[in-house]
């Protein structure tokens, strides 16, 4: 399958990155970065990798991966969370996938990645979309749950399991990037047909992942089918 709309995304950045660093590695920081499932492949590729994670059995899964990968020169481990950024403004790129919905406020951990973030440089924000939640608890036959989704302004399922604090809709995060003193440059969507088509269906059609993951690229980036992807992506870009 060709790259994804975020994987696009990323190597145009990092490419930039490296042009205006006069070829040397672009410098990134991943936090939240888990097991390594970003910052491993960015290290092969080139990349000076920091990985902030508070978790100390993904970060033992991270130094394996890096290991395997040879490229364990190319990744510093830190045990933390935003807390523990230097706000150095040093970074050429910073990752925060997955993040914005699990820690207690959303803006102030924004605001310490774009701090850490070099004039110029960019922050990547991948969330939950809270309208793709609803959509996929109602054709589950979880209706209750979806209705309950659409009401909460957070997008939380509040007095239930639910492991996230907070979903996202477009303008919801176009304005917490803005507040967080970022322009936005990019805003699409992750995974807005690709979940939906039966892996029986690739199998047995010929062209059929190839031509899946075409579809996947055009729609994430025309609304409304961007707006309920199940994940939203945001370009930020500090003023330089």
């Amino acid at each position: 399958m060709r790259p994804d709309a975020v994987h696009r995304v990323l190597d145009a950045e990092l490419a930039a990155a490296r042009d205006r660093r006069g070829g040397e590695p672009p410098r990134v920081l991943d936090v939240g970065g888990g097991s390594g499932v970003w910052a491993v492949p960015l290290a092969v590729a080139g990349c000076a990798v920091t990985v902030v994670e508070p978790s100390p059995n993904a970060l033992a899964t991270l130094n394996r991966r890096a290991a395997e990968a040879g490229v364990l020169d190319r990744i510093t481990a830190i045990q933390g969370d935003t807390d523990a950024l230097d706000h150095e403004a040093s970074a050429d790129l910073v990752l925060g996938h997955g993040l914005l919905e699990v820690v207690d406020d959303a803006g102030v951990a924004l605001a310490a990645l774009a701090a850490a973030t070099a004039p110029g440089g960019a922050v990547s924000v991948l969330v939950a979309n809270r309208f793709a939640a609803v959509l996929h608890r109602a054709i589950a036959g979880r209706l209750v749950d979806a209705r309950r989704l659409l009401d909460d302004e957070a997008g939380q399922l509040a007095g239930t399991r639910d492991p996230l604090l907070r979903r996202f809709d477009v303008a919801g995060l176009e304005a917490l990037v803005r507040d967080a003193g970022l322009g936005v440059e990019l805003v699409q969507g992750y995974g807005v047909v690709s979940d939906l088509v039966p892996g029986s269906v690739l199998e047995a059609n010929p062209g059929a992942a190839e031509a899946l993951a075409e579809l996947e690229l055009v729609a994430s980036t025309r609304p409304p089918l961007r707006d309920v992807a199940a994940r939203l992506h945001v370009l930020g870009r500090k003023p330089g």
